[in-house]
């Protein structure tokens, strides 16, 4: 009777542990299948929440730099209360590759007119070429049917600034006699009858003698950033604006929590 009985569980004893870890096999593969599905469906909800996050930063991040340009145009037009001037944003720009021309949310029913100066806390912009009820158009400096009167702030040299077409602008008809370093800043000169004396146009990045003519080549790198404008400033007069030494650090941008309920209220009010 011993015998038989070890000889029957030796029989029985593959067929049990077979189907026990095929039962134990069938249970953790679909536990494993379950909690992998579980994993990848979590898996992407935390990918799209992050993708979620990201855009929200990337608003909030947008948000506080033009909190930022906002007060440095409001802290412009504070110190040149004298002047009157309108806020504008930039909205798009033309359809045209060869013409610079940028559209703003400004048109005759805000008082906006032809010919009218259009400047940025750093410097001259351009001028109003079109004006429609609700938009205008501003022809920017860089243009090359753009230009201002201009002169050197070292020498009080007078010649007209003319665009180029590209990133720098010219200055022309100053006398190869003259003695002009890299540097130098060029000003607005009010002889043009469209902007002030004394704005900052640019800076002369280099002079040399032109041997053909009695003019010297003077390039000029614009002052106001004329390739990523998104708010500018236009002049509703031709009053003088009393450019203090101390403005570039008006352009520095403030905090952006104390000054920008202010900004945003300042450009509230002026639309």
């Amino acid at each position: 009777v011993r015998l038989i009985r070890v000889w029957a569980v030796e029989l029985i004893s593959p067929v049990q542990r077979a189907v026990s870890w095929t039962i134990y096999g069938v249970e953790h593969g679909w536990g494993g299948y379950i909690g992998l599905r579980r994993t990848r469906q979590d898996n992407e909800a935390l990918r799209a929440e992050l993708d979620r996050l990201k855009v929200r930063n990337a608003e909030l991040e947008g948000r506080a730099l033009e909190a930022d340009r906002l007060a440095v145009l409001l802290n412009f037009r504070n110190a040149h209360s004298e002047a009157p001037m309108l806020a504008a944003h930039v909205i798009g720009a033309s359809p045209d590759s060869g013409s610079l021309v940028v559209n703003i949310d400004r048109g005759s029913r805000d008082g906006i007119r032809r010919d009218m100066g259009v400047i940025t806390p750093d410097g001259v912009v351009g001028k109003i070429l079109a004006v429609y009820p609700d938009i205008s158009q501003v022809l920017l400096l860089g243009d090359k049917e753009s230009g201002v009167g201009a002169l050197l702030a070292d020498t009080r040299t007078q010649g007209p600034v003319k665009g180029t077409g590209e990133s720098q602008l010219s200055l022309d008809y100053i006398s190869n006699d003259e003695k002009i370093s890299a540097g130098e800043a060029v000003l607005t000169s009010g002889q043009d009858r469209i902007f002030p004396k004394d704005l900052p146009v640019g800076t002369v990045v280099d002079a040399t003698p032109d041997r053909k003519t009695p003019f010297m080549r003077i390039r000029v790198k614009p002052a106001a950033h004329l390739d990523r404008l998104e708010e500018v400033l236009v002049l509703l007069t031709r009053q003088e604006l009393q450019m203090k030494k101390e403005t570039g650090a008006n352009t520095e941008p403030a905090a952006a929590s104390p000054a920008a309920p202010a900004a945003a209220k300042a450009t509230s009010n002026a639309r």
